[in-house]
């Protein structure tokens, strides 16, 4: 079992001191009508190539993964879910767009 980081507390005179540890709050995935989507274009620092980035997701990182295989699927191209971003290789912003309108994300724009 590894021990948690004691982070700032160094040492205690209170002989009853118990340390409390910053529970990370668990983040709770918002319904797919309030969810505030961009779907844009990214070439940036990708040695020429286009990945469509959609941005703006909240929620875990689990709902996160399944939303990016599902789209993944529908295009039959490769990609990523990580860090709130996902991106699917190629320009596929239209198709997303509609996929996620149809899943309910009705507040799903198109950027660039």
């Amino acid at each position: 079992m590894a021990k948690k980081e004691k982070i700032g507390v160094v040492y205690s005179t209170n002989l009853d001191y118990q340390y409390c540890y910053d529970e990370e709050p668990i983040a709770e995935t918002l319904p797919t009508e309030q969810q505030k989507l961009i779907v844009a274009l990214d070439k940036h620092a990708r040695g020429g190539k286009q990945v469509t980035m959609i941005s703006g997701f909240v929620g875990t990182d689990d709902d996160l993964a399944t939303l990016g295989k599902l789209l993944k699927n529908k295009c039959g191209v490769g990609g990523t879910a990580k860090e709130g971003l996902i991106l699917i290789q190629g320009d596929h912003r239209d198709k997303i767009v509609a996929l996620l309108q149809s899943q309910g994300y009705t507040k799903a724009k198109r950027g660039n």
